[in-house]
């Protein structure tokens, strides 16, 4: 009797999946390009692989971008654009002024190459989530799959960043609103965060803990840090208001790969950013952070959950986007 009823039980599951389904994401498929460009993904990934052995800083570097993009306005790649005489864009908001070049190189590199085995098929949104799942995969991370079909964004400005970034000092309540805004969970923030296993932060967004703190002495530091990491960070940010390029690792433990390293750091007094920090003491944060830092398999299973939860995220299609001839400018100069 009950094998009877399994296939109605699956149809009336594949009725509420159709249901339920976002119409844009529905066009969405890891099959996308395989009749127009069937190189595709492999071409973005011989690329990024060459420019991160050159560079190794790149893949922490389009991480970053990739969040940027997709947190202001969905996953379009609107944050590849230059500014232009018309129009100030994202890229040169005052909360991504600081994006590495290197990631942008490594997109435009693998457009390049793409436009050339099959131009005006692949969108640069397409480009920089594929890019992104690659370099993360080669610094040890997780592997998952990323849809394909975006559009490229039909516009970008600098004003439509304002408030819609996680900042260095935002408290629990204000990371958990900007997250929940976009439909993330608590859990889901917390993984997302995860990204801080690799790359830096400069000086000037955390000096604030390490210098003064609180209106104290010079040399006052933020109790929740681990003394010798405070005081470490003190010597190696001397000098960064003459010099704000100045940075430090993320994580200070194992830098160059994708771990779960950065949960167990927090645990240690050893996070580098307010709010990195406020994520091992809030009681609705703190068991998900203890829950990564001892088991890295499921850091991974949640990462890549979430991942590809944002590579949907606010994705364009159809006429509302294009597919760009290059990352930095839309087809029409004027727009």
């Amino acid at each position: 009797m009950a094998a009877s009823r399994l296939p109605v039980a699956w149809i009336a599951v594949l009725v509420a999946a159709l249901y339920f389904a976002s119409p844009v994401t529905a066009k969405l498929s890891t099959m996308y390009y395989q009749k127009r460009c069937p190189k595709a993904e492999q071409i973005v990934s011989d690329v990024v692989t060459s420019k991160q052995i050159a560079t190794p800083t790149t893949a922490a570097g389009a991480l970053r971008l990739f969040f940027h993009d997709c947190f202001v306005g969905g996953c379009d790649a609107s944050l590849l654009i230059s500014t232009n005489a018309f129009n100030r864009a994202e890229r040169d908001s005052d909360d991504n002024i600081s994006l590495p070049g290197d990631a942008f190189d490594a997109v435009v590199r693998a457009k390049t190459a793409l436009e050339l085995q099959c131009p005006g098929v692949v969108s640069c949104a397409d480009v920089l989530a594929l890019a992104t799942r690659d370099l993360v995969s080669m610094l040890g991370g997780p592997f998952f799959d990323v849809r394909l079909g975006r559009k490229d964004a039909l516009a970008s400005t600098a004003a439509s960043v304002v408030g819609n970034l996680p900042s260095p000092n935002m408290t629990i309540d204000q990371l958990i609103s900007i997250f929940a805004k976009r439909k993330f969970t608590v859990q889901e923030m917390v993984a997302l965060s995860g990204a801080h296993t690799v790359g830096f932060s400069h000086c000037n967004e955390f000096a604030s803990r390490i210098y003064g703190f609180n209106g104290g002495p010079r040399d006052a530091y933020d109790p929740s840090l681990n003394p010798q990491f405070a005081q470490a960070l003190q010597k190696a940010c001397a000098n960064y208001v003459k010099d704000p390029t100045i940075a430090a690792f993320n994580d200070v433990m194992t830098p160059g790969k994708f771990d779960n390293m950065y949960y167990q750091n927090l645990l240690r007094g050893l996070g580098l950013l307010a709010s990195d920090t406020v994520l091992a003491a809030d009681p609705r944060t703190k068991p998900i952070v203890e829950l990564y830092a001892a088991n890295q398999t499921a850091f991974f299973m949640d990462f890549s959950h979430v991942m590809e939860k944002l590579s949907v995220f606010g994705v364009k299609t159809g006429r509302k986007g294009e597919i760009r001839r290059r990352c930095d400018e839309f087809n029409n100069l004027s727009t």
